[in-house]
């Protein structure tokens, strides 16, 4: 099974889940959004698949710093325009694999990895 773990290096629960995956011997690719950007076809997917509630990460700084007016009447669209300018907005880590779309990290989410 191939996987890809969406983050940003600094972000602790990112981390977390690295060495989750890592201690375990999960082959991954990390995709880190600042380096290397965000597709907005792979934003869509998700937001289609996940909906931008689940997606979108609340309580972070990016979110806190946005305008009221930025953050009021957001929907799908909306959305997929605000993450695509500030992918921090991203509740991380997201993990892709065929079939497989986790948004934050979840141990027992992931645990079911190992059992698949």
């Amino acid at each position: 099974m191939t996987l890809t773990l969406y983050g940003i290096r600094p972000c602790d629960t990112v981390k977390k889940a690295r060495h989750w995956l890592d201690t375990r011997n999960i082959e991954y690719r990390f995709h880190d959004f600042r380096v290397d950007g965000l597709a907005p076809a792979l934003l869509q997917s998700w937001l289609d698949r996940k909906g931008h509630e689940a997606l979108i990460n609340r309580r972070s700084t990016t979110w806190r710093g946005l305008s009221d007016t930025a953050r009021a009447g957001l929907n799908r669209e909306h959305a997929l325009t605000l993450i695509l300018a500030n992918p921090t907005l991203i509740k991380r880590p997201v993990l892709t694999g065929p079939d497989l779309l986790l948004i934050g990290f979840d141990e027992k989410a992931y645990a079911r990895l190992t059992t698949d």
